[in-house]
C-alpha cells in the first residue's frame, strides 16, 4: 500500500474543530469490531440491513485480460476496499484465465490452493474481484468452506458504512436490496419453512416459503425507498432550479476514490468537509460558493468517488446525485497524480460520466498530489494531460492557478450593456457583480454607470437603465 496520504489543511483562523474533523471522528469512533456482529440469517430485518462481517480476508481475482501490472493493480484496490470496510488482508490470489469459470469463478486446482491458503491463514472471508453470479457464489462458499462475497457486496458495504444523509443511506439501502434481491438463498431449512404453518386459527396451510417472504417483502421494501428518493430528487431539483433561475455556473469536481476531491474543494472554497486517506470518504455531495477575481459568483460541488466496475445499483441509485454532474457547466476532473494507473483511473471516471450523460460537458483536467510524483513520473503526467493543471490540495501548490483556469473556463455572459442604476438601486449593483462581469465603473450624479456582460435574464431585468447597448 501507498503511503498514507494526509489531505488535511489546518484552519489557522480559529481553534474550534471544522465540520470535517468532527464528521472523520465520529467516522473513527464508529469502526466496527471483529467478531461482534453475527452474519446468520434469522429474519427478514436482518436480510435487508445485514452487515458483512469482515476480519481476515484472502483475495482472489481473474486476469482475463491486460498486462500482469494492470491485474496487479486491480486487486491492490480490491485490498484497499477490503481495509476501507474495516477487515485485515492476509493474502491475495490471481488466476491466469480466458474467462471466469462459470462455475467457481477460478479454476478446480486453484480453488484448492484458495481453500488451503484460508485454512493456513485463519482466513474466514474470500472477497473475488468481480461480480459472482448466485451460482459462483454458493458453490464458492461450499468449495472452501468461509464466507465468499464479490467485489460488488464489498462496495455496497463500504457505502452503507460511510453514508450519513436522508437521500445516502436511502440510495445505498436501495442498491444492497437489488443487490441480494437475485441472491437470496437458503441458510439450513430456515429458508425453506412453510410461513402459514403456524398461522393460527384461519390461517393454517401451505403458505408461502421463507424465501418467498423475504422476495416479497424486499420488493415492497425497493418501492417504498423508490419513491422516498423520488421526494429527496424533486428538493434538490428546486435548490438546481433556483441556481438556474440566477444563472449561477455550475462547477462539479469529479474524480477516481481517493484522488483528493473533498480535499480540493476544501482548498478551493475553505468548506472544511471531511477529508480521509479512505476509499469512498464522500458520498453526500456538498455544494459551495465561490467568487471570480471580478466578483461573478459560481458553484463548485464535490460529487461521489468513481471506482473501476462500479456496481451498477449505485450507478442507478446514485443517479440524482450524479445528475449534479451533468447539469453542471463545467466538470473538475481530478486525477491522482500518485496513482501506479492514472490512465486507468481517468477512463473509469469517463465511462461513468457518460452513463449519466456527462460526457459532453466541458472537462478541466487537474493532477493533483503533486508533493507525492517523482520528477520522473512528472514527465509523463505532463506528456499525457499536456492541458492540465497540475496542483497539490495538501501544500496548496497550483491553487491559485486553478481557480484562474476554472474563471476562464465558465461560460461567459453574452450580453454587452451600459447602465446607469440610482444608488437607491444597490440591490441591482449587488446581482450585476454576482451574476455578471463588470468591465468599467464610473460614480456621477445621477447613479453608477457600469458597462457589463450579463445573462439574457438579468439583461432584462436593467433594460430600463440602459445607456446603450453593444
Amino acid at each position: 500500500m501507498r503511503e498514507q496520504y494526509e489531505n488535511t489543511r489546518e484552519d489557522l483562523s480559529s481553534d474550534a474543530p471544522s465540520t470535517g474533523e468532527l464528521d472523520l471522528e465520529a467516522r473513527q469512533a464508529l469502526r466496527r469490531v471483529s467478531g461482534i456482529a453475527s452474519t446468520e440469517l434469522e429474519d427478514v430485518t436482518d436480510a435487508e440491513y445485514r452487515r458483512l462481517r469482515l476480519e481476515r480476508v484472502v483475495l482472489v481475482g481473474v486476469w482475463t485480460e491486460g498486462s500482469i501490472e494492470e491485474a496487479e493493480n486491480s486487486l491492490d484496490e480490491l485490498a484497499q476496499l477490503a481495509e476501507t470496510a474495516g477487515s485485515e488482508v492476509v493474502d491475495g490470489l490471481i488466476q491466469r484465465r480466458s474467462k471466469p469459470d462459470a462455475g467457481t469463478f477460478i479454476g478446480s486446482g486453484k480453488v484448492k490452493e484458495l481453500k488451503d491458503t484460508v485454512e493456513a491463514l485463519g482466513a474466514d472471508t474470500v472477497i473475488a474481484d468481480g461480480e459472482l453470479s448466485p451460482g459462483q457464489l454458493i458453490a464458492l462458499e461450499k468449495a472452501v468452506n468461509v464466507k465468499v462475497i464479490d467485489r460488488t457486496a464489498l462496495i455496497l458495504d463500504i457505502f452503507a458504512q460511510h453514508a450519513k444523509s436522508a437521500e445516502g443511506k436511502a440510495q445505498v439501502e436501495l442498491a444492497q436490496l437489488q443487490y441480494l434481491l437475485p441472491r437470496l438463498r437458503g441458510w439450513g431449512d430456515a429458508m425453506s419453512r412453510q410461513g402459514g404453518s403456524n398461522g393460527g386459527v384461519g390461517l393454517r396451510g401451505p403458505g408461502e416459503t421463507k424465501l418467498e417472504t423475504d422476495r416479497r417483502r424486499i420488493r415492497a421494501k425497493v418501492a417504498k425507498l423508490r419513491r422516498e428518493l423520488a421526494k429527496l430528487t424533486v428538493t434538490r431539483e428546486t435548490k438546481r432550479d433556483s441556481r438556474t433561475r440566477n444563472r449561477v455556473p455550475g462547477v462539479a469536481i469529479a474524480g477516481y476514490t481517493n484522488a483528493g476531491k473533498s480535499s480540493l474543494l476544501n482548498a478551493l472554497t475553505g468548506a472544511g468537509i471531511l477529508v480521509q486517506d479512505a476509499l469512498f470518504a464522500t458520498l453526500d455531495t456538498s455544494t459551495r460558493r465561490s467568487r471570480t477575481s471580478e466578483g461573478r459568483e459560481y458553484t463548485v460541488t464535490d460529487t461521489v468517488g468513481f471506482v473501476r466496475h462500479l456496481p451498477h445499483q449505485l450507478v442507478e441509485a446514485f443517479r440524482s446525485t450524479l445528475e449534479e454532474v451533468a447539469e453542471s457547466d463545467l466538470v473538475v476532473h481530478v486525477i491522482d497524480g500518485s496513482h501506479p494507473d492514472p490512465l486507468g483511473q481517468a477512463e473509469a471516471v469517463r465511462t461513468v460520466l457518460a452513463e449519466v450523460g456527462a460526457d459532453e460537458i466541458p472537462e478541466l483536467v487537474v493532477v493533483n498530489k503533486l508533493d507525492l510524483v517523482d520528477p520522473d513520473t512528472m514527465l509523463q503526467l505532463r506528456s499525457d494531460w499536456p492541458d492540465a493543471v497540475f496542483v497539490s490540495a495538501h501544500s496548496g501548490e497550483g491553487i491559485d492557478k486553478l481557480r484562474d483556469a476554472i474563471e476562464d473556463a465558465l461560460p461567459q455572459p453574452n450580453t454587452t450593456l451600459t447602465v446607469c442604476i440610482p444608488y437607491v438601486r444597490g440591490d441591482l449593483v449587488s446581482r450585476l457583480r454576482s451574476r455578471g462581469e463588470v468591465l468599467t465603473t464610473e460614480h456621477r450624479g445621477d447613479g453608477t454607470v457600469i458597462t457589463a456582460r450579463v445573462d439574457d435574464a438579468l439583461a432584462g431585468e436593467l433594460r430600463a437603465f440602459v445607456l446603450e447597448t453593444d
